[in-house]
C-alpha cells in the first residue's frame, strides 16, 4: 500500500514539474518577439518619422535596406536611435546645405595653405582657373551650398590641376557628409571590411553624399559595434567621438585615480601624431605609473591600449588590472563607462559645444520618436 502510493506521488510529481516546464516553454515562447517581415518593418520605420519627413517611403526604404544588410534587428529602439541621429545631424535631407559654406571653405583653404607653407595667393590664383563645367573653382566654392558640391569641387581640383594634388595630398578636406553626416574615411575602411549592398557610382565617397549611401554608413557606424552600454545615450556619444569613446572615457577616469595623474576624459588612449613620432600619449604615460602595481611591462601596456577602438580592450590585462586597482582603491566599483569630455571643434560649429550636448540633443529625439510608437490610450493614460 505504502509502495503504491510511492509511485502514485512520483507519477503526479513528474506530471507536475513536465506541466511546469512546458508553461514555462510557452512563457518564454510568448515572450521572444516575432521578427518583422520586411512591410512590416518598413510600416514600424515609417511611422516612427518625424511628422513633417518628406519621401517617407523613400526613408524608409533606405534605413530598412541597412538594417537588413548589416543584419542589425529593426526594433523600435535600434530606429529610433537612427531617427534621432539623421533629425539632429540634418533633419531628414539627403545633402544638407550648409550656412556660409563658402566662407568657410576659404577659411579652410588658407588654414591649409599656411599648413604645408604655400603662399595664399599662389593657392587663389590656382583657383580662378576654370574648371571641368566652365566656372572657375573660386566661382564653384563661392556658390556651393552643400557639402556634396564642395566635394566635387575639391575631387574635380585634386584631380585636374598638378597643384591640386600637391596642395590637398590626394585628400579631399570635405570630411563627413549625407543625412546622418558620417565620417568618409569610416566609410571608406567599413566597404573595407564588409560588402557595400549597393552599385558603387563612382567612389565610397560619392555614395556616403546620397541617402541610401548616408543611411548605410550612418547606421553601420551607430550600431554595428557591440558594446556593454546599459543606456543609448553613450552609443550617441561614441558617434560623436568615435567608437568606445564613453568606455575608455572611465578607463581614463580609473587610470586617474589610481595613478592621481589628471586626465582629460577624451576617450583617447594613444597618441595619434602626423609627424610620424611614436611618443606615448598622456593616458599611456600615467598607465606606465601603475606598471609594477599592474605587474605589467611598459610594452603590455602599449600593446593593450592599441585595443582602445576595439571590444578587445575590456578583456586585456591593462583593462581588467587598472579597473580592478580603481575598484579596490575606490572601496566600490567605479564606473566602467562615463560621457567623453570634448568640445565639438569644426569649421561648421560657431558655437561652445560638446559631445555631451550632442548626446543629450539626440536622445531626447530618441525619446521622443519612441513615443510615436505607443498606443494612443496609453498617452492619455
Amino acid at each position: 500500500m505504502r509502495a503504491g502510493c510511492t509511485r502514485r506521488a512520483a507519477i503526479w510529481l513528474t506530471t507536475l514539474c513536465v506541466a511546469a516546464l512546458a508553461a514555462c516553454t510557452s512563457n518564454q515562447r510568448e515572450t521572444q518577439p516575432v521578427p518583422l517581415t520586411p512591410a512590416e518593418a518598413r510600416a514600424l520605420i515609417n511611422k516612427l518619422l518625424p511628422p513633417n519627413t518628406s519621401d517617407r517611403s523613400g526613408w524608409s526604404i533606405d534605413i530598412y535596406a541597412a538594417f537588413a544588410a548589416l543584419q542589425i534587428a529593426p526594433s523600435p529602439e535600434n530606429i529610433c536611435a537612427v531617427v534621432a541621429v539623421t533629425e539632429q545631424e540634418s533633419s531628414f535631407r539627403a545633402d544638407p546645405a550648409v550656412p556660409g559654406l563658402g566662407t568657410i571653405a576659404w577659411r579652410e583653404i588658407d588654414k591649409q595653405a599656411e599648413q604645408v607653407g604655400v603662399p595664399q595667393l599662389v593657392v587663389h590664383t590656382a583657383l580662378r582657373i576654370s574648371s571641368p563645367n566652365g566656372k572657375t573653382y573660386s566661382e564653384r566654392i563661392d556658390a556651393a551650398k552643400t557639402e556634396k558640391q564642395l566635394s566635387d569641387i575639391f575631387d574635380d581640383f585634386i584631380g585636374m590641376v598638378p597643384m591640386g594634388k600637391k596642395f590637398f595630398a590626394d585628400r579631399n578636406p570635405v570630411r563627413t557628409g549625407g543625412p546622418m553626416q558620417v565620417s568618409v574615411a569610416f566609410a571608406e575602411a567599413h566597404a573595407a571590411g564588409k560588402t557595400y549592398p549597393y552599385p558603387i557610382a563612382g567612389t565610397i565617397r560619392h555614395e556616403v553624399f546620397t541617402r541610401r549611401g548616408g543611411m548605410y554608413f550612418g547606421i553601420a557606424h551607430l550600431l554595428d559595434y557591440p558594446v556593454s552600454y546599459d543606456k543609448p545615450l553613450y552609443r550617441f556619444a561614441d558617434y560623436n567621438a568615435g567608437h568606445y569613446a564613453s568606455r575608455n572615457a572611465a578607463f581614463q577616469s580609473a587610470v586617474s585615480l589610481a595613478s592621481g595623474i589628471p586626465l582629460d576624459l577624451d576617450g583617447d588612449l594613444v597618441r595619434y601624431g602626423n609627424d610620424g613620432e611614436t611618443k606615448p600619449g598622456t593616458t599611456e604615460l600615467a598607465s606606465r605609473v601603475l606598471a609594477k602595481r599592474l605587474n605589467l611591462s611598459a610594452a603590455d601596456i602599449h600593446r593593450d591600449l592599441e585595443r582602445g577602438e576595439t571590444p578587445a580592450f575590456e578583456r586585456t590585462q591593462t583593462y581588467q588590472r587598472v579597473f580592478a586597482l580603481a575598484d579596490k582603491l575606490n572601496a566600490k566599483a567605479v564606473p566602467r563607462v562615463m560621457m567623453p569630455h570634448i568640445r565639438l571643434q569644426s569649421p561648421k560649429i560657431t558655437r561652445n559645444l560638446t559631445t555631451e550636448w550632442f548626446a543629450d540633443r539626440v536622445d531626447e529625439r530618441r525619446r521622443r520618436c519612441l513615443t510615436r510608437n505607443t498606443p494612443s490610450s496609453e498617452k492619455k493614460a
